[in-house]
């Protein structure tokens, strides 16, 4: 049998169920900080809002940091793979064009961790939100423009 890659060995056993909450987590190409750039890390944002919009999943909380973001999401249609593609494609397609860059601006795959009933909703979006203290980027969360929650 041959040698799965790791990018591959992370989609087996991958199943999305709706209304199940899922942490989302993608990095650039290489962990290239794109997003120090804030017009850049919005992009990002727009796409988790244009998910929202069109009904693929409900946003509980984010956060764009330089080289990565985490999105809490409640899924309500379609796959994780399906919302992660859409969302990185459609903002490899805008900051590229914005920026003059080409290519592929994400790492092929993604990592998800599905919510259990025992974990703290409001403990893994405390999580999220709070990365760019941890990473020491600011000293209070409201100085940083790319999170949200719907707490807030």
């Amino acid at each position: 049998m041959p040698e799965l890659s790791a990018s591959h060995r992370l989609r087996i056993g991958r199943y999305a169920e709706q209304n199940r909450i899922y942490l989302l987590t993608a990095n650039t190409l290489g962990r290239e900080p794109v997003f120090k750039d804030y017009t850049l890390g919005r992009m990002v944002v727009h796409q988790f809002k244009q998910a929202q919009s069109e009904g693929f999943a409900d946003s509980l909380a984010w956060v764009v940091m330089p080289d990565h973001f985490h999105w809490l999401v409640q899924l309500q249609k379609g796959s994780l793979g399906q919302l992660m593609c859409q969302a990185k494609s459609l903002s490899t397609r805008s900051i590229n064009s914005a920026s003059g860059r080409t290519g592929s601006l994400w790492q092929q795959s993604f990592h998800d961790h599905a919510l259990r009933q025992e974990e703290s909703l409001v403990r893994v979006a405390r999580y999220v939100v709070a990365n760019p203290l941890r990473a020491g980027l600011v000293e209070k969360l409201g100085d940083y423009p790319l999170w949200d929650a719907i707490w807030v």
